[in-house]
This record gives C-alpha cells, sequence and structure tokens, in this order.
C-alpha cells in the first residue's frame, strides 16, 4: 500500500481546520472558537474527499476505476454536506426554540453552502497536487 493515499485527505483534515478558523476569525473580528466544527469556509469533508479523488486522477489517471469512486464518494458527501446537514441545523434551531433557554442549546450551523464547499473542492485539489508535486518520486 501506498501511504502517500492515506496521508494526503489526514493532511487535508490538518490542513483545512487551521484555514476554516483564521478565515472564520477574520470575518467575526474575533477568534472564533466556538465556530470550530461543522460548517463554515471552507468545506473540510468537500476538501478531504476532492483531495482524495485529485490524488487518484494525477497518480492513477482518470481512467482508473479508483478515480471513479473517489468521484462517487466525493458527490454523496458534499450533497449530504449541501442538503441533509442543513435540514439537521434548521431541526435544531426549531428544537431550540421550543425548549427554551434553560436546555443545552444545539448546534445549528451544521452544513455547507455551495461556496463552501467550492472552497472546499479548490482547496483540496491544491493540497493534493501540492502533495502529488512534492511526493511524485516515492
Amino acid at each position: 500500500m501506498e501511504f502517500i493515499y492515506l496521508i494526503t485527505p489526514v493532511l487535508t483534515w490538518l490542513a483545512v481546520g487551521p484555514i476554516k478558523f483564521l478565515i472564520n476569525s477574520a470575518r467575526h473580528r474575533r477568534w472564533a472558537f466556538d465556530l470550530i466544527g461543522n460548517g463554515g469556509f471552507p468545506s473540510n469533508h468537500s476538501a478531504v474527499v476532492t483531495s482524495t479523488a485529485t490524488l487518484i486522477a494525477l497518480r492513477e489517471g482518470m481512467a482508473h476505476p479508483a478515480f471513479g469512486v473517489a468521484v462517487t464518494l466525493a458527490f454523496v458527501v458534499m450533497i449530504d454536506a449541501n442538503s441533509l446537514r442543513q435540514h439537521v441545523g434548521r431541526h435544531a434551531a426549531a428544537i431550540n426554540a421550543l425548549r427554551g433557554s434553560e436546555a443545552k442549546v444545539l448546534r445549528e450551523r451544521m452544513g455547507h453552502t455551495l461556496v463552501e464547499i467550492g472552497g472546499g473542492i479548490l482547496t483540496g485539489m491544491a493540497i493534493a497536487y501540492a502533495i502529488h508535486s512534492r511526493f511524485s518520486a516515492f
């Protein structure tokens, strides 16, 4: 097994977290520790699956069956991030309104917008390309 296929999504995940934190902090003009987690720009989920698909395309070619599987997985993850998880956030908002201020507040920001998913796609592609360029001899 070539460990680059495991290392690339892990490094992407580790890189996108701080990027998202810094962008959220700049947007809100404060340290955004309370915004760490699901949602935000760029989409961590989209970046991870895109980095994997991009690495497979660069190393094996787009005709390789693994690329088709990776792209399929990427679409499933991105559709889920955009639609299902946004509905979960709306449900959390409704539950928070019903329960009042005494109960533990559920996180309402869950899903991603298309812009956040697009940012994740571009970030994942860039990180995969950088890793492939650096370690292509291995």
